[in-house]
């Protein structure tokens, strides 16, 4: 039999716990995954899949397989990606999780990164969130602020740049703000990412304020929170790859220049620096690059694109 289509089967049918959804993922019908899975299972003479009425789990064996056919699949294809064309060529796809602010970014010159490599591609995923990498087939992710996760390699990238802002219709009928204080009397928008508190981290260069809120309009969605800002709900604070252009518009006003919002890491994870494949490896540089050249993003940058 052929090991490493049984393994990539048994893989996507664990991490997936469907036949059916495997067979959807691997694009074959349901038949074929059962048949590949049992002909696993024949060819090392052991049982690797509970099967009941209630759906699918690992045996005890199919739980010390999974990671050694991770590690199988990831060295077939990072020799796949060598031997391929001259050695130098990415080919396949990539899935990248990023803000969708970032993602924004990207998005204006992810054409550049596939026309130089065109059997490239990349799948970007837009997510607020942290997410299991390994479950949801990640190859990539980005994230802002620290990183609880200590089994996975972490990098650090770059620094976010942010603005607090209104729009002129709402400071028509409000005050702007000039000190964290002031905050409490407004209005605001609230990003909420997983469970976090509504908190807003301000820095004046010497001094670090945060401040807690109650605030009547929250989204888990950076662009809700834009354009909610937009349409003159309340204070906001948004990344400089969205603001700017409104702010240079001027649909988005800046307030409370002394206080600037807390600048934060931006990392980038992934599951393993080993056998990491050409594909993963082109993406990983191509996003390093474009962070590098925004001033407000790299890493020894410290620019504030626009102030008050």
């Amino acid at each position: 039999m052929d090991i490493v289509s049984g393994l990539r089967t048994f893989l996507r049918v664990a991490e997936t716990g469907s036949f059916s959804a495997a067979a959807n993922d691997l694009d074959v019908t349901q038949p074929a995954v059962s048949r590949q899975v049992s002909a696993l299972e024949c060819h090392f003479n052991t049982r690797l899949l509970h099967r009941t009425t209630g759906g699918l789990s690992l045996t005890a064996e199919g739980e010390r397989m999974l990671p050694m056919a991770r590690q199988i699949l990831d060295a077939v294809e990072e020799l796949g990606d060598a031997v391929g064309s001259d050695g130098t060529t990415a080919s396949g796809k990539v899935r990248l999780s990023v803000p969708a602010p970032l993602g924004l970014y990207l998005s204006d010159r992810l054409g550049d990164l596939l026309s130089a490599n065109p059997k490239l591609s990349v799948e970007l995923i837009f997510n607020e969130q942290s997410s299991d990498l390994i479950e949801e087939r990640l190859d990539l992710e980005v994230r802002l602020g620290s990183v609880a996760d200590s089994s996975l390699i972490c990098r650090r990238i770059g620094w976010t740049t942010a603005f607090l802002v209104a729009s002129p219709a709402y400071l028509k009928h409000h005050a702007p703000p000039r000190t964290p204080e002031d905050i409490e009397d407004h209005e605001c928008i609230c990003y909420q990412r997983a469970s976090d508190t509504c908190t807003w981290s301000f820095s004046n260069g010497s001094e670090d304020v945060s401040v807690r809120m109650s605030p009547r309009l929250i989204a888990s969605s950076a662009v809700a929170v834009h354009r909610a800002a937009l349409a003159g709900a309340g204070l906001a604070v948004l990344s400089h790859i969205i603001a700017v252009p409104d702010i240079a518009a001027g649909r988005l006003i800046p307030v409370m220049g002394d206080f600037q919002p807390a600048r934060l890491p931006i990392y980038v994870v992934y599951p393993s620096r080993r056998n990491m494949p050409l594909r993963v490896k082109t993406v990983l540089d191509f996003l390093m690059d474009a962070i590098g050249q925004d001033p407000s993003m790299c890493a020894s940058g410290m620019t504030r694109t626009l102030s008050e």
